[in-house]
């Protein structure tokens, strides 16, 4: 059973930090094989906002994990623990995966483990994570980026995004899909946090998408347009654009590409169909269409992610 071990400080964020400890200590009921060993280490007791905190283990045993998570800092102007910033390169060297949530990314920056790689924090540090660690490349639009063996995520809920990305990534878009359903949460987000930078509220209804996202998800198999979609919607095709991009940062075309392959994803992990069925079954009508553009997407043909799922 993979570890996955939870660095705690005294003032650090609870909410990614019991995002994580949600996420990754769910057990999906008829899923074997993939649960994980979640515990917090520190230094000692900590106190999380109001929270009084008794680790499992000490800093030390950060080491010995799979995967090491530093959630929130409390304050990101101000230098990071020692402790913890030497505990978390330590573990990076022994080979563990790094996982840093919101402004966990300045204690990752502090150890030199994001110099040359692309990263990101939550909106609102991203100017001055660029400024204090010029050898990072700060990406501020993005709600995560997986480096490998580096993974930093954007502000607040963008935590689950990441660590959904990372049950996705361990276990596959079926064990993914049944935790998000658990926490009442999309299993995979599409656009990025600048939708989400501070701009004035609307008056007007912010949710004209609505009804059309869950009726257009529901007809993968169709080769639905920005027409049909527009006609669902009862706007121009103009004025659909203009929403979808409010809504979910991207177009209507390149949200339906990524939701046929989040199902193809699926029915390659939990069917026998063919390449050419699954191809069918997502709206992309030939295996060789499918194939592009899983590949495109996923990084890997479809017949290996297959393979590396339900091995």
């Amino acid at each position: 059973m993979p570890t996955i071990a939870v660095a705690a400080a005294e003032g650090m964020r609870h909410f990614e930090l019991s995002v994580a400890c949600e996420v990754f200590g769910s057990r999906p009921a008829g899923m074997v094989d993939t649960e994980y060993d979640v515990v917090i280490c520190a230094a000692g007791p900590v106190r999380l906002g109001r929270f009084r905190l008794e680790p499992d283990r000490g800093l030390d045993a950060l080491t010995g994990a799979d995967t090491v998570i530093v959630p929130a800092v409390a304050d990101a102007d101000e230098p990071p623990p020692a402790d913890l910033v030497d505990a978390v390169r330590a573990a990076h060297e022994a080979g563990a995966r790094l996982v840093a949530l919101c402004t966990g990314a300045f204690v990752l920056a502090a150890a030199g483990l994001l110099d040359g790689r692309r990263a990101t924090t939550h909106w609102a540090h991203t100017e001055s994570l660029a400024a204090r660690h010029p050898l990072v490349t700060v990406d501020p639009d993005v709600l995560y980026v997986d480096d490998g063996d580096v993974l930093t995520s954007a502000g607040k809920a963008a935590a689950v995004d990441l660590c959904l990305h990372l049950v996705r990534s361990d276990h596959g878009s079926a064990v993914a899909n049944t935790i998000a359903r658990s926490l009442v949460v999309p299993p995979h987000r599409t656009g990025g946090q600048a939708q989400f930078v501070t701009a004035p509220v609307p008056a007007e209804d912010t949710r004209p998408l609505a009804g059309l996202l869950p009726w257009a998800a529901r007809r993968l198999d169709r080769p639905l347009t920005v027409a049909d979609l527009a006609r669902q919607a009862n706007m121009s095709p103009r004025n659909l654009g203009r929403h979808f991009r409010a809504a979910t940062g991207t177009t209507p075309l390149h949200w339906l590409s990524t939701q046929r392959i989040r199902r193809a994803q699926e029915l390659l992990e939990t069917t026998d169909e063919s390449i050419d069925a699954v191809a069918a079954a997502v709206g992309l009508g030939t295996a060789a269409t499918l194939r592009r553009h899983f590949h495109r997407t996923v990084g890997v043909p479809p017949d290996a992610y297959r393979r590396t799922f339900r091995s």
